[in-house]
């Protein structure tokens, strides 16, 4: 029996595409790119410019190789620069505005019932203004912290707060409508 050491065997590919070997990166790209594609997509709902975003993203992926440090996933790594890149598009869209809102309460939030599928609940995320949408998805579907997404917007927490109250509100609302529309009641 052969033992495969796989992370040995993606510092070696790692350290290829550092050294421009193409194969090396069309091996990344391979791997990585439809996972990536899908974060770019939460947060840019055409997908011809998600695709466009996560191709420049992997172009910032290549060139900045040679800092990565293995301290953490190299997905992980990959993934930050997808979304920071879908970021960056959607301000350079104009699409995005934070309101300072101080205020927030949270609140619980009722799991998705299953009979959503995957593009029922994109759909209802994807309906929510793009502020509300990108934090939305730092929150709760990357895991980052209230602080965390403030630094990365350049807003105050109280602000990524109260956007993701105002989200999660609007999500259950758009919940609610569905479900009286499968329903028949609406």
């Amino acid at each position: 029996m052969k033992v495969i050491r796989l992370h040995q065997e993606e510092q070696e590919i790692i350290q290829l595409a550092v050294d421009k070997n193409r194969h090396a990166q069309q091996q990344i790209y391979s791997k990585f790119a439809p996972k990536m594609l899908s974060v770019c997509r939460q947060y840019i709902k055409d997908i011809h410019q998600a695709e466009d975003v996560m191709i420049t993203a992997f172009m910032k992926v290549f060139v900045n190789l040679k800092n990565f440090e293995s301290k953490g996933s190299f997905e992980g790594w990959i993934r930050r620069i997808m979304i920071n890149e879908s970021i960056s598009f959607i301000r350079a869209q104009k699409k995005v505005s934070f309101l300072e809102d101080e205020y927030y309460k949270e609140e619980g939030f009722n799991n998705i019932e299953s009979n959503f599928s995957v593009e029922d609940i994109q759909s209802l995320i994807d309906n929510l203004p793009e502020g509300y949408k990108m934090i939305f998805n730092l929150y709760a579907i990357e895991g980052y912290k209230y602080k965390e997404i403030a630094e990365m917007l350049g807003i105050n927490e109280g602000t990524s707060k109260s956007q993701l109250s105002h989200a999660r509100k609007m999500l259950q609302e758009l919940i609610n409508k569905m479900k009286k529309y499968q329903n028949g009641t609406e």
